[in-house]
């Protein structure tokens, strides 16, 4: 190999998230991959005519930011529809609605995003179909809660759908009803509630799908995510990434799963496997499953191991029962599956952990010891008897730092939900640290910003929202781990990517300061740069 690099970044803070070597001045890179790690002085060596020479000018250096929880069609098509997100109280997001269906009037669905719980009541007024019938009578609306497990539709998107009247739904899925009129009031919970209604909208065509994928990576690269691991897998979804590798318009590594459902057939898990030996690109990898065990706390859909707080015999639902879970755990883990499951409520940590437990008893054996690696997502909520069973079990905590309040105060219903005996464990980040848990950091875009910052921001300053409650903060280091190395681990990469180290690849993410000089609650004032993924820079401010 020549020794001349085509990118040299030099006068650094290279912090490499390399145990061995943690500290460096330069890095270089040749095609995809970092040839040195080392100081500025020695770094000249590779400078050649043709080297690009970025002066970090002692700002820090990182290894590619890896998002571990996206999904980045879904959050891609949403970027031109409406965001409620900035939405202040009901009336505001109607006032948003009203602009939006006035500047769209060739627009057959209307279809909102973002909307916060706390917004969809107003005094005794609640958002429901009449409220949005006020606002948009003449066309189908769709407004979806942040976490896309409730939406509010209008009487017209209602009668589309054949819903108006209710319809039968397995559990754990609600069309709430009106008992005075025997109608749905326009609040639908769970997927399978407006299935009837998300399935008349027509899907965007393939040129339409791949431009906004490109919008999706270029916001993705701004923000210095090089790689993510998506949190929803169709054959029609990954064959569109695949696509763009092929055509070499790829801008970051994707990890796709496969979507399980509880109707979906044991044998048809066998699909999961063809995925992982067709898709092992350089960008576009499969090699896991995805399942829903609940659904959030916000709506009570989320299972607790005991009753919701006010609501005495309610401990929610789950998508699967113990024993149908544990024939889809044994079968994806035998088949060399990662498995990764949404459990927010600790009901679903507990069934899910026992699922795994169940794998392991039934496919390990003392020459075929197991590295699965299978994750829990989300764990919004644990119970103490669950927290040792992570290290025990060898399983991944998937946290997502904005999913939690970080003082306490901001009135999310969230806390509402799961009462405040619950809090001590309520998004426990430190609490399954301190017991061996290895965790990762994602966002779960579009739910949330896909800004790693804000993500920095809550899990270097989240408060005990009581006195005497545990610190759940995270220290610097912890938090840049989880977002590199560590999540590297969680997808079988660690020996690739996730630090920088020669011969890894050169996927590095250069910020506007020093992150170790800044203070926790001013670390949203360092941004990115400059993004390299695959030895290509893909952003540059």
């Amino acid at each position: 190999m020549t020794q001349v690099a085509d990118l040299l970044i030099t006068n650094a803070h290279v912090y490499t998230v390399d145990p061995a070597n943690p500290q460096a001045e330069a890095v270089a890179v040749q095609g995809n991959q970092i040839v040195f790690v080392g100081t500025a002085a020695d770094a000249q060596a590779w400078r050649g005519p043709q080297t690009e020479v970025i002066d970090a000018q002692g700002c820090t250096l990182l290894p590619g930011l890896i998002d571990s929880h996206f999904h980045l069609l879904w959050g891609s098509l949403k970027l031109d529809s409406l965001q409620l997100d900035a939405a202040t109280d009901l009336a505001h997001m109607g006032e948003l609605l009203r602009a939006y269906a006035a500047a769209n009037p060739d627009r057959d669905w209307l279809q909102g995003f973002q909307l916060r719980y706390r917004t969809t009541q107003q005094g005794d007024r609640p958002l429901d179909r009449h409220f949005l019938d006020a606002l948009v009578p003449d066309r189908p609306v769709l407004l979806f809660a942040f976490d896309m497990h409730t939406v509010w539709a209008n009487t017209a998107a209602l009668e589309r759908g054949g819903i108006l009247h209710g319809r039968r739904l397995p559990p754990g899925h609600e069309i709430v009803m009106d008992a005075a009129s025997g109608t749905a009031t326009g609040e639908l919970r769970e997927p399978e509630a407006y299935k009837p209604i998300r399935d008349l909208i027509p899907e965007p065509d393939e040129a339409h799908q791949r431009a906004m994928v490109r919008q999706g990576m270029a916001l993705a690269a701004q923000h210095g995510i090089t790689s993510v691991h998506n949190m929803d897998g169709t054959a029609e979804r990954i064959a569109l990434y695949a696509a763009l590798e092929a055509a070499g318009e790829m801008t970051l590594r994707i990890y796709v799963p496969y979507d399980i459902k509880p109707e979906t057939p044991l044998a048809v898990i066998g699909e999961a496997v063809a995925w992982k030996a067709q898709y092992q690109g350089n960008q576009v990898r499969a090699g896991a499953v995805k399942l829903f065990m609940d659904g959030v706390l916000e709506s009570t859909t989320a299972l607790m191991v005991d009753d919701y707080t006010g609501l005495p015999g309610n401990r929610g639902s789950a998508l699967y029962t113990a024993e149908h879970f544990n024939r889809i755990a044994a079968e994806a883990d035998r088949l060399g599956l990662q498995i990764f499951v949404h459990c927010c409520g600790d009901g679903a940590v507990r069934r899910t952990l026992d699922g795994y437990a169940y794998a392991r008893q039934v496919n390990e054996t003392a020459s075929t010891p197991r590295d699965s690696r299978h994750r829990v997502e989300h764990i919004e909520v644990i119970h103490p008897a669950d927290i040792p069973r992570f290290a025990e079990l060898g399983v991944i905590a998937s946290m997502q730092p904005l999913h939690s309040p970080v003082t306490g105060q901001e009135g999310e219903v969230w806390q509402d939900r799961a009462g405040e005996a619950r809090w001590p464990l309520s998004f426990a980040w430190e609490t399954l640290r301190q017991a061996g848990a290895k965790l990762v950091w994602g966002s779960d875009w579009p739910v949330v910003s896909l800004d790693p910052m804000l993500g920095f921001y809550a899990a270097l300053n989240r408060q005990p929202w009581v006195a005497g409650h545990p610190d759940q903060r995270q220290r610097l280091e912890d938090v840049i781990a989880g977002y590199t190395r560590d999540a590297a681990y969680a997808e079988f990469q660690e020996q690739r990517k996730g630090m920088i180290r020669m011969g890894m690849l050169a996927d590095l993410v250069l910020f506007s300061g020093n992150l170790f000089t800044t203070a926790p609650a001013e670390i949203t004032s360092v941004r990115p740069t400059l993004t390299v993924c695959d030895g290509r820079i893909v952003f540059r401010a």
